[in-house]
């Protein structure tokens, strides 16, 4: 089971450097029996940064597709949310990233992303290209 991180569907949503690398793996995603999720967290940070770069018909796309994909959407309450922050002090990660290692840790998941921050943590990071599906 896998949590994708917000940097891996911003590279398409972008068209940043790995890019391809990323559309593969959604390509991967939609044929493999494994479980995907994305924070809700995630989902809004992307659609903040697409529409501050007017954006708006890129992310109706995207958030179409979401619905549609094998990619579950998880979400934390304000209690979970203490104990994010708690996180954050302890393993000395911003907020976005404690809430990534939050929901890695209470659903036992790995992370597909390219922030290299969950290399000091305990969770396992993956990169598109590392997932062997």
């Amino acid at each position: 089971m896998y949590l994708i991180d917000a940097n891996i569907l911003l590279e398409i949503l972008l068209e940043q450097e790995k890019s391809k690398e990323c559309e593969d793996l959604l390509i991967k995603i939609n044929q493999s029996e494994h479980l995907f999720y994305v924070s809700s967290f995630s989902l809004h940070s992307i659609e903040v940064i697409m529409i501050r770069n007017n954006k708006i018909n890129e992310l109706l796309d995207f958030l179409s597709d979401i619905a549609i994909s094998k990619i579950i959407r998880i979400d934390t309450n304000t209690n979970e949310e203490f104990n994010i922050l708690k996180t954050m002090k302890e393993l000395k990660l911003d907020f976005d990233d404690a809430l990534q290692y939050y929901l890695c840790e209470k659903y036992n998941l790995k992370i597909i992303s390219y922030d290299k921050h969950f290399d000091k943590t305990d969770i396992e990071r993956l990169e598109p290209q590392d997932l062997e599906l």
